[in-house]
């Protein structure tokens, strides 16, 4: 069974030969593990059998990208949204936002006119490139975009645009719309040229540590339209919608489902979304995938990720519904002989008795 059928199966909600598997390590976890064995000519996707890969376009304003300032830690750029950033080298913290480009309802006219769909948006060598590698592996194929409230912070103070959302609600859903029009503009002309995708992987961190950034209310009002939007638009294609949302969402998540999305990801189990709970009481409408703690990835007694993995394995991958995932990224405390482990006890108790 390739990973394309295997994932498939799990976002229909049948149980495929074992529990489909997909990661997302840092690049500084990366460069620890080819320091500890890992072929230094290796990447995750193949060394540990990822079964997604993901293609997408540039929907940004496409500003040209300036160096500010660069040391042995640090760079800092301008970025393609027209905001300065500052990156830590080995990646492992997520960059300091100095500037933004929307201070204004006219710095955003600007900038609207500047998100128009094109074809060179797409970097077209690179992706038929990997875009046959992957296919050829047999992996599933997603169409990938930043969109709604986590992309406009590329373009808005946080603090302003929350204010907004209470204050200004129709110039936040004009960004909203605007955005994902771009995107699913971008979609289109990328399959009218030939690439067909199995779904559609979207990234809109919404929530916190003890709940969503903003209420429940005006998702409903701003937000929630433009996901039902989306997953329209995908569906209509053939496409799976996954969505990836960081910290607590679980209040969001019967809105999640009335917009068609098919799979929420990464379940972050610090920020107390339960694996087992929300299968327990989603699992017939909506598809999981991730919820395994990094933090038990890291630990010294392997018992704890085995107990980890095991406990949760035993109700999620029941019926389908269940994709392998940790509950974010795989930060660089976690070793290669960890992961490895956790690699062998995914295959251990994610295979599925005929």
């Amino acid at each position: 069974m390739t990973g394309r059928e295997r994932v498939k199966l799990a976002l229909e909600h049948k149980e495929p030969d074992r529990v489909p598997i997909h990661d997302s390590p840092w690049a500084a976890t990366i460069e620890r593990w080819k320091r500890e064995g890992m072929p230094a000519d290796a990447n995750p996707h193949d060394y540990f059998g990822y079964e997604i890969a993901g293609f997408g376009a540039d929907t940004s304003p496409r500003f040209p990208v300036e160096i500010l300032k660069e040391t042995d830690e640090y760079i800092i750029a301008r970025d393609s949204f027209g905001g300065v950033r500052k990156n830590w080298r080995d990646y492992t913290s997520t960059p300091e936002i100095i500037d933004w480009p929307v201070k204004t309802k006219e710095d955003w006219l600007r900038i609207k006119e500047r998100l128009t769909p094109s074809e060179d948006r797409v970097n077209w060598e690179w992706l038929e490139q990997a875009y046959k590698y992957h296919k050829e592996k047999g992996r599933f194929i997603t169409y990938d975009a930043a969109v709604g409230y986590d992309k406009l912070q590329s373009y808005i103070f946080t603090p302003h645009l929350l204010m907004l959302i209470i204050d200004d609600p129709e110039w936040v859903i004009d960004m909203y719309e605007t955005d994902a029009k771009l995107a699913m503009d971008m979609c289109d002309i990328m399959m009218k040229k030939g690439y067909q995708f199995d779904g559609a992987f979207l990234y809109c961190d919404l929530g916190y540590r003890n709940g969503p950034l903003f209420s429940p209310r005006h998702f409903k009002e701003q937000l929630h339209p433009v996901f039902k939007t989306l997953c329209d638009f995908f569906h209509k294609r053939g496409m799976f919608v996954l969505l990836h949302s960081c910290g607590n969402v679980a209040p969001l998540i019967d809105f999640f489902i009335e917009e068609g999305i098919d799979c929420l990801q990464p379940l972050e189990v610090k920020a107390g979304m339960d694996l087992i709970e929300l299968k327990k009481k989603y699992g017939d409408r909506i598809a999981f995938m991730g919820g395994i703690d990094v933090r038990a990835m890291a630990a010294e007694d392997p018992r704890i990720i085995e107990d980890e993995i095991k406990r949760k394995f035993e109700v999620a991958m029941v019926g389908g519904g269940y994709i392998y995932h940790s509950d974010h990224s795989v930060p660089n405390n976690v070793s290669f002989e960890q992961y490895k482990r956790v690699m062998e006890l995914v295959h251990k108790y994610g295979t599925y008795r005929k």
